[in-house]
């Protein structure tokens, strides 16, 4: 929202107020007009694995790994502070799937998108909150997670998007 602060008469002081709405409003278009960067998230395409890469910092390039029944591959990581990341990603070219175990907690904002804000919300009701467990079975999103200090586990997986003949029991860390 820009508003006139042009006055008449050039001798009056400048309208300070309207310029701060102006800036706001300038600040405010900004905002809504940045572009978050591309993430290989849960549900997302398997094209931004590569990103991932490069946000985490990635200490050994991905291998890939397709399975027994040729239905998805593994994309597997290893970051620099030894965790392990695997993202399973479907012929149709969609992440359904992302598993981590390692010394440290990968970035779960990154590999999970949206649904890492389902988990802070759900963690948030849950009474139990701070235990090193955490675990969600809905019948879109399934997240386990646990651990200890250099020792943490989980994985996350949409069931809707499971390839044909794959079951959340073939979602390894």
């Amino acid at each position: 929202m820009l508003t006139h602060i042009h006055t008449e008469n050039l001798n009056e002081p400048p309208n300070f107020a309207a310029m701060s709405y102006s800036l706001a409003g300038l600040l405010m278009l900004a905002a809504i007009c940045y572009a978050a960067p591309a993430r290989a998230v849960l549900g997302g395409d398997a094209a931004s694995v590569e990103t991932d890469r490069l946000h985490m910092k990635v200490a050994q390039a991905a291998s890939q790994l397709p399975s027994a029944s040729g239905s998805y591959t593994v994309h597997e990581t290893i970051l620099p502070t030894g965790t392990r990341v695997r993202q399973y990603v479907s012929k149709a070219g969609t992440v359904f799937a992302v598993t981590w175990s390692g010394p440290f907690m990968p970035d779960l904002r990154q590999l999970m998108g949206t649904h890492f804000d389902t988990m802070i919300a759900r963690q948030a009701q849950n009474r139990h909150a701070g235990q090193r467990v955490y675990s969600q079975h809905d019948p879109d999103l399934v997240i386990e997670s646990g651990g200890r200090p250099r020792h943490f586990v989980g994985r996350a997986y949409l069931p809707g998007a499971l390839p044909a003949g794959v079951t959340g029991q073939d979602i390894k860390q």
